[in-house]
């Protein structure tokens, strides 16, 4: 069985930092990456990552701020990402999903088959 964890979210002040981690297990997968939803509004593109090229791509709205990151190695048949968040601000404040896939790097929703359940950011200003 597939299951997606994240953690790391909480709550920052403006200008701060934090960390998030995903880790996959239950099946090994190639591509990915983050996502993040507020309220009434559909699921943003954050980051995404290759496991086997390590090709990154970023949405236009954290690109120099965030950075993601993997392990280098499936230890037990566990993958792990990470997304490193700086200068963080209000508008950052969302619920963030790590997503996985076996086919090809997306950036859209659609494109990926597994989800974690979320993990709230909150960026007090």
């Amino acid at each position: 069985q597939v299951h997606l964890v994240e953690s790391g979210g909480g709550l920052v002040q403006a200008g701060d930092s934090l960390r998030l981690s995903c880790t996959a297990s239950g099946r090994a997968f190639s591509f990915m990456g983050w996502f993040r939803q507020v309220p009434g509004k559909e699921r943003e593109f954050v980051a995404a990552t290759s496991w086997g090229t390590g090709n990154i791509s970023y949405g236009d709205s954290v690109k120099g701020r965030f950075t993601i990151s993997r392990d280098n190695y499936r230890d037990n048949d566990k993958q792990t990402i990470y997304l490193q968040m700086k200068s963080l601000n209000p508008e950052d404040t969302a619920v963030y999903y790590c997503a996985a896939n076996m086919w090809a790097m997306g950036i859209l929703e659609s494109d990926y088959d597994y989800w974690g359940q979320g993990t709230q950011v909150t960026v007090s200003s």
